[in-house]
């Protein structure tokens, strides 16, 4: 399976090595392929780096790790036709920080940023995951013995295991939250997420779901 990330950021950038160290085959996608020259370098030799175009073209899953306010512009630079049957997993959240600290929560019920997306691309198969954690413990979910939870969203089964089996391979307990609208509510804990790490200043932290 070969990996794809439309975007560079922190995030993407831990989990394609987290991935290529796994084995995959991995490809970043960059609006400027030259500012990774260091980062490639230690990267491992899994992993390349090309445009969103490129990226899209190279992933059987491909993720979009971009801002907010950039989702539209990344998904045409990718074009929409490089995604068609694929499975396209949207790690991004819907917050404003234009106003400064913390950030405004951008999207209302019934029109979640995973909802946008998969109504974007209407022949990918759209999962929401890896959103509601911080980029430190993406690929280390082990805190003290004890595993951290994980949510994913989107419509198509098939799609959502391969994603859940390749948290798994982090080490993640996965669970299906339920269908793409359920993405509204795997946005808001990525919110309260972003707004406690601010307020207490730790980072290295995850939900855990306990049941009984």
């Amino acid at each position: 399976m070969k990996i794809g990330f439309i975007g560079s950021g922190a995030v993407a950038q831990v989990l394609a090595a987290g991935f290529a160290e796994k084995g995959y085959e991995v490809k970043i996608g960059s609006r400027d392929t030259t500012k990774l020259a260091d980062w490639l370098a230690s990267a491992g030799e899994n992993v390349s780096a090309g445009t969103f175009a490129e990226a899209a073209e190279f992933g059987d899953v491909v993720f979009l790790s971009v801002n907010f306010a950039n989702t539209r512009s990344a998904l045409e630079l990718a074009g929409k036709e490089r995604l068609n049957g694929k499975i396209v997993v949207d790690l991004s959240n819907p917050m404003d920080f234009s106003k400064g600290i913390p950030p405004a929560f951008a999207v209302s019920y019934g029109n979640s940023l995973g909802e946008q997306v998969q109504a974007a691309l209407p022949d990918s198969h759209v999962v929401k995951a890896f959103n509601s954690m911080g980029a430190d413990v993406m690929t280390s979910p082990i805190f003290g013995g004890e595993t951290a939870t994980h949510f994913i969203a989107g419509n198509d089964n098939g799609a959502k295991a391969t994603v859940k089996r390749l948290a798994e391979e982090f080490g993640w307990e996965v669970l299906d939250a339920g269908d793409i609208g359920q993405s509204f509510f795997l946005e808001a804990l990525a919110s309260l997420w972003v707004n406690y790490s601010i307020k207490s200043g730790q980072r290295e932290q995850a939900f855990k779901l306990l049941s009984r």
